[in-house]
């Protein structure tokens, strides 16, 4: 295997090092349905239901994993605390992907996270990635999940620019399809809702993968993790109670960052859009009850890594948040993207409100991804030259 850091194209956060007191754990008492009663529940189409079996019968062939009777490939990425690598069960040649993260606890606390892990097992839906299954070995701990073979939402921006709204809608629905599957059957909110951690494969399908289901590896993160902090929502800065409305806000700020294809915060001023899209300044239209921020003189910030965590988060507590301007968005995108960005949490929708807004249900038939298909071809056709 080549030496030397690689990007991580999976697009898995990397949790750091959990310390013994990053938190209780989290409480799941989920009942057993069978996978049938699941996906007439979800109101799948006919390939989607063929394609839920098939994993479901690849899962069950592989059973119980171990240090031995998996391979690495090769090493994906590596971040604070962890690695992520691309493995192949042997028995069955399956290929997963995994991450890796070293606990430094005391065993009976380790034993408790893969308890907490254990309702992955039971999330199985078209928009969330699979979970085969966790083991240990010494102090490192490896979540192993469904290969996604195409790349994450941020790795895409940063290497292809931004994304068309057509297929931002797309993505869109199979996002809020993810959320609503995790908060409706298993009461779970994601807690980290970004670009990095929606995937995408060569079918065209949208998948959410890092969702919250461990209150320590959880906590770890909000505690030190940068990124995942640059898409809290401001009630989640103050410290006021997290709400699926909060998930709502991360997914706005993903939205508007695949849009114009970059971070959103600072907010683009007028001439930034100019300079993004090459229109006249006619065309870039300011929707109501929004002022354009000034010009900033320095270079534009293109990550959250690029901004002090101080000045971030003093921007989304004080200031207005981002918006994509008419002319070069669709109103029914504009407006979707403003109330998602509401920064009172009581006037953000929640996830059955957003389904009922017109551009979610433009894009709400997530199996017509042909577009999809097509554009994440030509993106990893690209990115194997």
């Amino acid at each position: 295997m080549a030496s030397g850091k690689k990007r991580n194209l999976l697009g898995l956060s990397l949790p750091p090092t959990v310390k013994e007191d990053a938190g209780d754990p989290m409480i799941f008492n989920v009942p057993e349905v069978s996978l049938e009663e699941k996906l007439m529940k979800m109101a799948l189409s006919e390939p989607q239901k063929q394609r839920m079996h098939e994993w479901m019968t690849t899962k069950e062939s592989i059973g119980a994993l171990n240090a031995d009777n998996v391979e690495i490939i090769e090493q994906l990425g590596q971040g604070n605390g962890g690695v992520v690598s691309k493995l192949r069960h042997i028995p069955t040649n399956v290929i997963m992907a995994a991450k890796m993260v070293h606990l430094e606890v005391k065993p009976t606390i380790r034993n408790k996270i893969l308890q907490e892990l254990e309702i992955l097992h039971k999330c199985n839906s078209p928009y969330i990635v699979g979970f085969y299954g966790a083991f240990t070995v010494n102090n490192d701990i490896s979540i192993c999940m469904e290969y996604m073979d195409g790349l994450s939402l941020d790795i895409i921006v940063q290497r292809s620019g931004r994304i068309h709204e057509n297929i931002t809608g797309r993505i869109s629905a199979s996002v809020v399809k993810g959320l609503s599957y995790l908060k409706d059957e298993h009461k779970i909110l994601h807690r980290d809702v970004k670009p990095s951690n929606m995937l995408v494969n060569s079918r065209g399908e949208v998948k959410l993968c890092d969702f919250g289901v461990s209150g320590m590896l959880i906590n770890s993160l909000a505690n030190s993790f940068v990124g995942t902090r640059s898409y809290m929502s401001p009630e989640r800065l103050n410290g006021s109670e997290y709400s699926v409305q909060s998930d709502v806000w991360s997914f706005g700020i993903s939205l508007v960052e695949i849009s114009i294809g970059r971070y959103p915060i600072p907010a683009p001023s007028k001439e930034e859009f100019i300079r993004i899209f090459n229109v006249p300044e006619n065309q870039i239209i300011l929707p109501d009850g929004f002022s354009w921020p000034k010009e900033n003189p320095s270079t534009p910030i293109t990550s959250p890594g690029e901004l002090a965590i101080f000045e971030l988060l003093e921007y989304i507590s004080k200031e207005d948040p981002p918006f994509l301007p008419l002319g070069i968005y669709s109103p029914d995108l504009v407006q979707y993207t403003t109330k998602c960005l509401k920064k009172n949490a009581l006037e953000r929708p929640n996830l059955k409100q957003l389904k009922n807004e017109p551009f979610y249900l433009k894009y709400e038939n997530v199996e017509d991804n042909f577009e999809v298909v097509e554009w994440i071809q030509r993106i990893l056709n690209t990115s194997n030259h």
